[in-house]
């Protein structure tokens, strides 16, 4: 397609945040929303409270230059954001999360590329974090990892709703999130997958900061490299074109899953037979040469947890791979076809 998109000359922002029981980060995520240093004076923020249980309305009452809708049944993140979108007046929707504290220029660095590319649907900007925990500078460096990987893209195919921003009238056209996604993973990825199918351009801005709570604990790392990877499945069962390629992640992870789990069976098959020994050292050989760029990259910035990357790295892969054969298991309840984009439910 890559249709040039009408602009009106004056970009006016809304700010989304879905929120469900959020009442430990939502205040902290509003306050740096609020404290923007941006040239439009006709930003909103959007609060969309998904049914929250515990005192995320009463916090959010407190703050009377915010506009707060809530959903009337708890009904996941995707079907928040789209509600959030529907509810909206600007020209251009600012997605975060309620767990995020946004740097001061952030909603002006994620809108003004749209000023100078009419072409622009969407930018994608970052995660940073203040954690001193071993795991979760370990998280901030796969992030880094992969955004170097997508600082040298033209245009990417990969947009997270932490720190994400949409043309509206595109987005709806789209159909928003798939609300089949029923927790927060992957609908954002399959929203960007189906964008980028259609021809539309989308950019990678790294000034477009949020700080954010990774995990701290490595089975928590764990946990959440397992519903990543399943959810992702989904998503690409959506978009197959996407299985090999896209601007995020690295080839070398995607083999990993293949050689990883293949190498611990024929450790396992070595205690049996000789005849084994020799090809597992070859290939946990060719295991540590995948994590060589990573790692040699990763000491410079952060020494310590690079140290860990076989830590973090192996198991990854073995979750992942267990999760990729769940996920293309999924029932076909959460799979909806491209060509069914603008059906998708964007009403409560």
């Amino acid at each position: 397609m890559n249709q040039r998109v009408k602009s009106s000359g004056s970009i006016k922002c809304s700010i989304v945040v879905p929120v469900y029981n959020g009442q430990a980060t939502i205040g902290r995520c509003v306050d740096s929303l609020l404290k923007q240093s941006t040239r439009d004076d006709s930003l909103e923020i959007l609060v969309v409270d998904d049914a929250s249980t515990d005192e995320t309305l009463s916090i959010l009452s407190r703050y009377p230059d915010i506009r707060i809708v809530q959903q009337p049944r708890n009904m996941g993140p995707a079907a928040a954001r789209n509600r959030g979108a529907l509810e909206a007046s600007g020209e251009i929707i600012v997605f975060t999360d309620a767990d995020c504290i946004a740097a001061p220029d952030w909603v002006d660095q994620m809108t003004s590329s749209y000023d100078s590319d009419p072409r622009l649907v969407g930018v994608k900007g970052t995660y940073r974090t203040q954690q001193r925990e071993i795991t979760a500078r370990f998280v901030q460096l796969e992030y880094e990892g992969k955004y170097d990987k997508m600082a040298k893209a033209d245009t990417i195919d990969f947009i997270d709703t932490y720190s994400a921003a949409y043309r509206r009238s595109i987005f709806l056209e789209m159909g928003g999130f798939d609300t089949g996604f029923p927790v927060a993973c992957a609908e954002d990825v399959d929203l960007s997958y189906r964008m980028a199918l259609e021809g539309y351009r989308m950019v990678f801005n790294p000034k477009a900061w949020v700080y954010h709570q990774h995990p701290a604990r490595w089975w928590d790392y764990i946990r959440k490299k397992y519903k990543f990877a399943y959810w992702r499945t989904v998503a690409i069962r959506k978009s197959p074109a996407k299985a090999f390629k896209d601007s995020h992640t690295p080839l070398t992870q995607k083999l990993q899953l293949l050689l990883v789990p293949s190498t611990v069976l024929m450790t396992l098959a070595s205690f049996l037979s000789h005849a084994f020994i020799g090809l597992s050292g070859v290939a946990w050989a060719l295991i540590l040469l995948s994590f060589a760029p990573f790692m040699l990259k990763s000491l410079q910035r952060d020494f310590i947890p690079a140290l860990c990357t076989p830590a973090f790295f192996i198991p990854r892969a073995l979750v992942q791979s267990v999760a990729v054969l769940m996920g293309s298991m999924e029932p076909a309840l959460a799979i909806k076809p491209i060509v069914e984009k603008k059906r998708a439910n964007l009403t409560p």
